[in-house]
This record gives C-alpha cells, structure tokens and sequence, in this order.
C-alpha cells in the first residue's frame, strides 16, 4: 500500500510541475507580445538603407545576433537573466518586423492583411496547442522529422538569397507557416509530456515558431491578396 501511495504522490507532483512550467510558458508568450509590438513600431519608421545596400552581409549579421541571443537565453534558460534576455529579444524581433511591415502598408489593403495574418497566427496556435495538449499520441517521433524538414528549409533559403526567385521564395513561405505550425504542436506537447523543464527555454522556441508563422503567412497574404495603390 504505502509503495502505491508513494508513486501516487510523485504522479500528482510530476503532473503538478508540467501544467506550472507550461502555466508560465504562457505567460512568458503573452508578456513577449508587449515588446514585440513596440519593437515593430519603432521598426516601421525605422529606415532600413542599410540591408538593401548589403543584404547578404546585412543577413548574415542579423543571423549572428539572433543566434546569439537564443544562446544565451538557453544558457540562462534556469534564472531570471533569462526572462530579460527574452524580453530584449522579442523587442528585437518586432523591430526587425521593420521592413516586411513597410511593404504591407504600401498596399491599399496592408493594414488589413497584417491584421489578418495575426489573426490567422493566433487561430493556428490556439488550435495547435489544443491538440496538443488533448491528444494521448506519443509525438516525440515528429522531432526527427522536424530537424530534417528545418535542414531542408535552412538550404531553401540560404540558395534563394541568391537565385531570387519569386516562385521559390513563395513556395519557401507556405512551407515555413506548415513547419511552424507543427514546431508549435510538437513543443508545446515537449511541455506537457516533461521532456522540455524550462519554461523560458519552452517559451523561447514556441515564440519564434509564432514569428515564423506570422511572417509567412503575411508574405502569402500579400502575394496573393494585396492590393496596390
């Protein structure tokens, strides 16, 4: 009896410290959108002559900064410098929101479309982390599946940076929004079956799921639906 009472404890502690870190992953995310959304007013009148001067190096810069920070966010993913290293990130990535935003408000119908994609990025997490969180399926098998898929994106990207093909960059978007929508179903279900601990490091990866998302779906919107003044 006391072996059954024991195990039963430790189920209820086990399942305690997976809803608290998927608890706080949430609220990580919704306090991220704050200085993501100021990072992209800021980046909206920001004048950005530099990267077009030098797009390849302006990128590889931009990589080497991303890069940087999740790293040190992931070394700190256990203590509050982790938090304000978040922070600082997301308010990066709004402000780097800078340009894809000036192009959509050069359409008519720009406002709108953005509004849209967000919209359409908030349904498809909604309706990703329901799965995830309801479904009794063993998914750990997607993350081979998942490295694979983003190998084969990273080259997509690096070769159409130099063939610039609008057909190729298309293509490239819609098969972002798919990966990233899987990349939050298969992190948010890490959360809840305890492979992933930290809620920051957990926060981290589903929020740039969430930018990726909204980024290739605005580009899809704008390429198939924007309306030029």
């Amino acid at each position: 009896m006391h072996p059954n009472l024991q195990s039963g404890y430790q189920t209820l502690t086990l399942d305690g410290s997976r809803h608290k870190v998927l608890r706080n992953t949430y609220a990580l995310l919704a306090l991220s959108m704050i200085p993501t959304v100021m990072g992209a007013l800021i980046g909206t009148n920001m004048s950005f002559a530099f990267l077009a001067g030098s797009p390849i190096i302006g990128m590889l810069a931009i990589m080497a900064v991303f890069y940087g920070l999740t790293f040190a966010i992931q070394a700190n993913r256990n203590n509050g410098l982790g938090v304000v290293l978040m922070l600082g990130f997301t308010f990066l990535m709004g402000v780097l929101l800078g340009p894809l935003l000036q192009f959509a408000l050069r359409f008519a119908n720009g406002g709108q479309l953005i509004l849209v994609a967000g919209g359409a990025t908030a349904a498809v997490f909604f309706v990703m982390t329901a799965i995830a969180t309801t479904t009794k399926r063993d998914l750990s098998g997607m993350g081979n599946f998942l490295t694979v898929g983003a190998i084969v994106l990273m080259v997509a990207i690096v070769a159409n940076m130099f063939l610039q093909l609008p057909g190729m960059t298309l293509a490239i978007a819609a098969a972002i929004a798919l990966f990233s929508s899987l990349m939050i179903l298969w992190e948010v279900k890490n959360v809840v079956d305890g492979g992933e601990t930290s809620y920051i490091s957990a926060a981290l990866g589903i929020y740039i799921s969430i930018y990726n998302l909204f980024t290739s779906l605005l580009r899809l919107l704008l390429a198939f639906s924007g309306e030029r003044d």
